[in-house]
């Protein structure tokens, strides 16, 4: 965090952002006042006394909505005077010589409602315009001319505008469900306020209601909070600045109460509590958004209806009629008796169609829509079958019915997971947008999987024990289980929705940390599934569940792993007998040593039979900046056979010319080539919280399993694989998985279980590896 600079004027006890100009430090709507009243008496003192010229703000300072470290918009407006090159100069450069930011033009009016009639965005700035300093009324022609303007076109720019800000969200995202989420350009956030200000004063609809007021200066807030305590402009949440963003704005998150939270470590951070809050506020300003916009396009549509004419109902499912875009209720489902589950179809029709519900709809079925009974009646099951099937139309009616308590509803659940932050660097989402999401990526595989119906039901199930005390497959079961019990699901579907919760992990956890070839591996799979039906809910789940989490969970080896582990899974499931290990490349054993060959992700070696040959390569290959993610050592006939699966730590694959001289200088014993990895070894050492070893006894055909769990750094591999040589112990295989700054690396030890104190060196000598 930057020091702040303290005015020597007020006795040290103001604190400036900028000394220069005077601009106080602060949070809250005063301090933003503060610091747009010290640039207007600045700025005025910059402007000499000129006729036909005024200097006028618009952004930040113009709205007198000033961030601490925010940026200047600036326009110097002239009647065509000469000279106001000069005169721009005159008050650019003392500007940038205070080290301001500034976005600066020179226009005469008609200029400058020429690019505003071009450009939407010049347009919509030129609403916050407000007068620092220079000819009033000259200002007021431009700000009255340029406000009439939009009010009589901005029914017609407005499609235009929605198409850049569909851009604008797709390249940042929906901040309500972003763990790292831009406080002004995602959506809900900032610059969509300023869209609602904009439609507002268009005299479209009443856009910003008190919730939405009240949720802007709390988001404005936020960005305050964040300038500050990173010292810099910065819009972006990042998870490293929350804690100290919430404390600087008083939030503090409630520690869990009982022994079963203390025991396992569970700690509420106080970034939990602001990033539920930025959600709830960025939910606000979408929905508000989304009402604006068709209320706009309500307005269109009825201003290009023939005279007379009138909107049409159609029917789009039971109760559902489509009228004017949105969906609403047929006149026969409104009665003194609701229909409970009509919500829930009511959802799943504008899922299936992808047309918005209608605010008054929702209003209604929030207001008189009776609850569930327990076990719901089939129509229900039906219902919450096909919206989570819905795919891509999945997401926004959920989202929409979440706004009206129409979820809580369904699954009272709901409350605890709603904008909970995951503290996985490899999530971009919360857990509320994670599991609906997963679910909409679960349709994908319906086709894959015998009972699609719980695929969904465990995709949209299948993290609930997050949050709570304990392994969160596990705690989740039981609350995964009561749901799908609620819904009305036979006891044994409901024992599979449980399996389902409680195995998610299973196979991208086996699939990179085991060796596949080991019969043990697959036997243990097999055991746990239990039967193939259950294998492809989970294969179908885990694929899922990775699109849902974000591009850092999946690739295409991790992919390849999870299939090959399937395959030899339903082997072993359909005919009882595991599959045998693959046969050595036949390549590797014919031919003069060393012997190595490069495909695509594959790297082999052959060498005379010798110990630390697995360091040696996987060395070389972190010197040619490859990361290892699989790696297996045997010796048949007095050769050492080495055969890695790898990928670019930094996207760009290496000189195979280059790596396979150095791979066959290595293995040969070039002391220069070893030099430079113990070089490059001990200059890439990781850091963050202490290393673990873990051993598992039976994991292995015919060795021992260690475990070791530590922060990712280059060279990892092979300096623990040196650590483990020099200690005696022989490596046949190894397992490296990713997760996102941390690594689990499975070193499968030849030999028996090893005594207490060989245990205890080995784990020494690879913990001061790391």
């Amino acid at each position: 965090m930057t020091s702040l600079t303290r005015d020597p004027s007020a006795g040290g006890t103001k604190l400036l952002v900028n000394e220069v100009v005077g601009v106080p430090a602060g949070i809250g709507q005063a301090a933003r006042v503060a610091r747009a009243d010290a640039f207007d008496a600045w700025l005025a003192a910059l402007l000499p006394a000129r006729d036909g010229v005024a200097l006028l703000a618009v952004g930040g300072l113009g709205r007198r909505q000033c961030a601490p470290y925010g940026d200047l918009d600036l326009v110097l407006l002239h009647a065509g005077v000469p000279g106001t090159d000069e005169l721009a100069a005159s008050l650019w450069y003392p500007i940038w010589d205070a080290g301001l930011r500034l976005d600066h033009s020179v226009r005469t009016v008609a200029e400058a409602l020429s690019v505003a009639q071009d450009d939407v965005k010049v347009a919509l700035g030129l609403l916050d315009a407000r007068l620092i300093a220079g000819d009033a009324e000259l200002a007021a022609a431009l700000i009255r001319t340029a406000a009439d303007h939009w009010r009589r076109t901005a029914v017609r720019q407005l499609p235009g505008l929605r198409e850049i800000t569909a851009a604008r969200w797709q390249a940042h995202g929906e901040l309500a469900f972003l763990l790292e989420g831009d406080l002004k350009e995602a959506a809900g956030g900032l610059r969509d306020v300023g869209l609602l200000r904009a439609i507002s004063a268009a005299g479209i609809t009443d856009a910003l209601r008190p919730a939405v007021r009240a949720a802007h200066l709390r988001l404005l807030d936020t960005r305050d909070a964040l300038h500050q305590q990173v010292g810099r402009r910065a819009d972006r949440l990042v998870a490293q600045e929350r804690d100290g963003v919430a404390a600087l704005l008083g939030l503090r998150q409630p520690q869990p109460n009982g022994s079963d939270a203390a025991r396992q470590g569970v700690v509420a951070h106080d970034g939990d509590a602001l990033l539920r809050r930025v959600a709830g506020d960025a939910r606000t300003v979408s929905h508000a958004l989304d009402d604006a916009f068709r209320a706009a396009d309500r307005l269109r549509s009825g201003r290009s209806r023939s005279a007379g004419g009138r909107p049409q109902r159609r029917p789009v499912a039971r109760d559902v009629v489509e009228h004017d875009g949105e969906l609403v209720l047929a006149r026969t489902a409104i009665g003194a008796r609701p229909d409970p589950s009509l919500s829930l179809r009511v959802a799943a029709a504008a899922a299936s169609t992808r047309l918005p519900i209608a605010r008054a709809t929702c209003e209604w079925l929030a207001a008189y829509c009776p609850p569930l009974p327990s076990p719901w009646p089939a129509e229900a099951r039906a219902a919450l079958t096909t919206l989570l099937g819905a795919g891509a139309g999945l997401v926004q009616a959920w989202e929409t019915c979440d706004r009206y308590g129409l979820v809580d509803g369904w699954l009272p659940e709901w409350t605890r997971l709603r904008s909970l932050p995951q503290h996985n660097p490899v999530h971009r989402f919360t857990l509320d947008r994670h599991l609906v999401q997963t679910a909409s990526e679960a349709s994908r595989h319906a086709r894959e999987v015998e009972r699609p119906d719980l695929l969904l039901l465990g995709a949209l199930l299948h993290d609930v024990g997050k949050g709570l005390a304990g392994d969160h497959s596990a705690v989740g079961v039981p609350v995964a289980e009561a749901v799908a019990a609620r819904i009305g699901l036979p006891g044994p579907e409901v024992t599979l929705i449980g399996t389902m919760v409680r195995l998610h992990l299973l196979l991208p956890d086996v699939a990179t940390r085991r060796d596949l070839a080991d019969p043990v591996t697959i036997a243990a799979v097999a055991e746990a599934v239990g039967d193939t039906g259950t294998l492809d809910l989970l294969h179908a789940l885990v694929r899922a569940d990775a699109a849902a989490t974000g591009p850092a969970a999946w690739s295409d080896w991790k992919g390849r792993l999870v299939a090959e582990l399937v395959a030899r899974v339903r082997t072993a499931l359909d005919t009882g007998v595991l599959p045998e290990p693959p046969a050595p490349d036949p390549a590797l054993l014919a031919g003069p040593l060393p012997v190595v060959h490069l495909t695509g992700d594959r790297v082999a070696v052959a060498a005379a039979d010798r110990r630390g040959l697995l360091a040696t390569v996987a060395g070389c290959l972190a010197l040619h900046r490859l990361e290892v993610i699989a790696a297996d050592a045997s010796a048949v006939d007095g050769r050492a056979l080495v055969e890695c699966r790898v990928q670019p730590r930094f996207g760009l694959p290496p000189d195979p010319v280059a790596l396979r001289a150095d791979l066959r200088r290595a293995v040969a014993g070039d002391v220069s080539v070893t030099q430079r990895l113990r070089g490059r070894a001990l200059a890439t050492r990781g850091g963050g919280a202490a290393p673990r070893v873990v051993w598992h006894r039976e994991a292995a055909t015919d060795a021992v399993l260690l475990e070791l769990r530590a922060a990712d750094a280059a060279g990892l591999l092979y300096r623990v694989a040196c650590a483990l040589d020099e200690a005696g112990a022989l490596v046949r295989a190894a397992r490296i998985s990713t997760l996102g700054a941390d690594v689990v690396d499975a070193f499968y030890l030849v030999g028996g279980w090893p005594d207490d104190a060989t245990r205890a060196r080995l784990e020494a000598a690879v913990l001061a590896a790391v």
